[in-house]
């Protein structure tokens, strides 16, 4: 409203300069006079209170301030400002007819309410009108324009989010069934015989001694054979493309075997273990963290191949076992690989389910980083 009524002022005072270029204190007296100092900028002041409802009736508040600036200077700010609004629409069927209409307004106000004997003809004063007002629509166009852009960049990236988010929910739903299809296809197998065998016990109590301990011993057998199952079997991948069968995933004791592949492949990498007795780590621990390592050198072989990198391990019984994986950021390089993510999205989950905490990005020196907090029983 600020600028419709400045634009308003504006149009009043070259008004009036034109109207009276010689009177150099007091306006001549008569009806036009008074028209112009007392009419003309209170009917401006009721057209620029009518512009907040041109977002809600853009045809009704442009019809209205038009028929208004026929007959007000002040009113034909509030005017300009609503058909750029309307032609922000970009709606044709809109747009023509109020620029018809101002043009006529233009004419009116010019050839009856503030005449002026040296104006154009008819026709000439109809022309520059049809240009200004194409000029104001041509800036609310080209709003217009701006605006549907601006909207499709939006809708393209809430699109893209949305994506991205159920690419990021079906990583973890495959991960979450990846482990279930594992912990049955492990323990289901174990857990039938346990439950033979102490079903054994309890419906059959004449049976022989020798018969007994044997159950008893395949049920002891059995659990503790489950109990290791249970333990590898966040580390147990199923190969679901060419049906293969179970196999064991690497333990903490395979990462130099590790770090050699990837030294024999050409990247430059340090181990800090801190002294830290591999063999000590739990199974389940060490296939994560192996897990973690072999994360961090692939995305390092990616993104900065022949970079050095630096993998520590650090952490005691009872405590946390923490993992990071360094390198350098690769100048000049650009991955022709895939950048999906998931690999980081399905080691997340993992971590997440050990109970652990995973963290990943660029460090003030310029490093990236993967780190990962798991909790390592006592």
């Amino acid at each position: 409203m600020g600028a419709a009524l400045l634009l308003g002022v504006t149009f009043w005072i070259f008004t009036v300069a034109v109207m009276f270029p010689d009177a150099d204190e007091d306006l001549p007296e008569g009806l036009r006079t008074a028209w112009l100092v007392l009419v003309d900028p209170a009917i401006g002041l009721v057209a620029t209170a009518l512009l907040p409802l041109r977002r809600r009736w853009p045809v009704l508040t442009t019809a209205l301030t038009t028929i208004m600036s026929a007959g007000s200077t002040v009113a034909a700010g509030a005017q300009t400002i609503a058909m750029v609004s309307l032609a922000t629409r970009q709606r044709w069927r809109e747009i023509g007819p109020l620029v018809a209409l101002t043009v006529l307004a233009g004419v009116v106000s010019t050839r009856v309410v503030y005449p002026d004997p040296e104006a154009l003809p008819l026709w000439g004063e109809a022309l520059v009108n049809a240009l200004v007002i194409a000029v104001v629509v041509a800036v609310g166009y080209s709003i217009g324009s701006r605006r549907a852009l601006v909207r499709s960049w939006v809708d393209r990236a809430r699109a893209a989010e949305s994506e991205q988010s159920a690419r990021v929910a079906q990583a973890q739903t495959a991960e979450r069934a990846r482990i279930a299809r594992e912990m049955h296809d492990v323990l289901a197998h174990r857990i039938s015989l346990i439950t033979m065998h102490s079903g054994l016990l309890t419906y059959r109590e004449d049976l022989p001694e020798a018969q007994r301990r044997e159950a008893v011993t395949a049920i002891d057998t059995n659990a503790r054979a489950a109990l290791t199952d249970l333990r590898e079997v966040l580390g147990v991948l199923r190969d679901e493309e060419t049906g293969g069968s179970l196999r064991p995933q690497h333990t903490l004791l395979d990462l130099p075997e590790l770090l050699d592949d990837a030294r024999s492949a050409g990247a430059r990498v340090v181990l800090d273990d801190g002294g830290l007795d591999l063999a000590a780590v739990p199974e389940t621990l060490g296939r994560t963290v192996y897990r973690v390592v072999q994360e961090g050198l692939t995305n390092a072989r990616k993104h900065a191949p022949g970079a050095a990198v630096t993998v520590k391990l650090s952490g005691r019984p009872g405590e946390q076992l923490a993992v990071t994986v360094d390198n350098p950021r690769a100048v000049g390089h650009r991955s022709s690989a895939p950048t999906s993510g998931l690999g980081l999205l399905g080691l997340t989950e993992r971590v997440e389910l050990a109970g652990g905490r995973l963290t990943h990005g660029w460090q003030g020196d310029g490093t990236h980083r993967l780190a990962v907090s798991l909790p390592w029983p006592a």
